[in-house]
């Protein structure tokens, strides 16, 4: 049963962690809009040319402890402006709130340095195998029209339009935090902790399905449950690799291809899965 103060707790959670993604978000529309409004052709074929290390930057980039940049790689690769391959490098890289929690616990902070290598690493392999295939198939995309009935070719410089863009989906994404953080709460840790299978050789699998809940809440459980003994460093780290914050309920609202998104989820889960698997043997 919902009380009022749980209500509350849950909408101010929600509240704030959609306020977090605002300066990523605002940021990657501008960005967008300046590609589109100010960059020439030979600017444009420089761009996709620096694309090819897409995967190593958006790797690097996305272990940084936040969960707003994964949103911005969502937006970008729905412009055309980065590769699937960053993209996948970027989610799987990405880190949050684990890290202060690993930080609060001598256990965590020990196994830092192991947790951001192997997520990097596991990025960039991920990042650069996946555009390869790409580009040996010789796949094409078809690009979503970020500026479709939102009044941006009007004249007016690129502001107006990027505070269009980011107002419209920052409502998406407290809607699904309001609802997400209320499922956490109603469910609780010890539920959620029988769920993982606690010592079974499939937990990678299991904890990579739940690191798919786009929101950062399933990463804070997710460490809290390794640091609590209940999940293996190897599980958590498949949480987490498949964990992209916000970062896949953004690509799902601005990227189109219904095909397309349902390959990077199910490309982001079974590489978390399987790595996530072999380090579980290994430790």
């Amino acid at each position: 049963m919902l009380s009022w103060e749980l209500i509350q707790d849950i909408v101010w959670d929600a509240l704030l962690d959609t306020l977090k993604l605002l300066p990523f978000l605002f940021f990657a529309y501008l960005l967008m809009e300046a590609a589109e409004h100010r960059f020439s052709e030979k600017m444009e074929a420089r761009l996709k040319s620096m694309g090819r290390l897409g995967p190593l930057v958006g790797a690097i980039l996305g272990c940084v402890p936040q969960c707003g940049f994964s949103s911005a790689a969502s937006n970008l690769y729905a412009a055309g402006l980065v590769s699937r391959g960053t993209l996948l490098a970027v989610f799987l890289s990405t880190s949050d709130e684990a890290l202060p929690l690993m930080i609060g616990s001598p256990q965590g902070r020990r196994m830092i340095p192991l947790l951001l290598l192997s997520k990097v690493a596991i990025g960039i392999a991920a990042g650069f195998a996946v555009d390869l295939v790409l580009k040996k198939t010789g796949s094409k995309r078809e690009l979503y029209d970020l500026c479709e009935n939102c009044g941006c070719e009007e004249e007016g410089g690129i502001l107006r339009p990027a505070l269009w863009h980011t107002g419209h989906i920052l409502l998406f994404i407290l809607g699904i935090n309001l609802l997400l953080n209320g499922a956490i709460e109603l469910l609780g840790q010890e539920r959620i902790a029988s769920f993982l299978l606690h010592g079974s050789a499939l937990q990678p699998f299991i904890a990579a399905l739940v690191g798919l809940i786009p929101n950062c809440a399933a990463s804070v459980t997710l460490t809290q449950l390794y640091l609590a003994g209940s999940m293996s460093f190897g599980a958590c780290l498949a949480g987490l690799c498949s964990n992209a914050g916000i970062g896949l309920a953004v690509l799902l609202r601005m990227n189109k291809s219904k095909r397309e998104n349902l390959q990077i989820i199910v490309t982001l889960y079974l590489v978390s899965a399987l790595f996530g698997l072999v380090l579980q043997l290994l430790l």
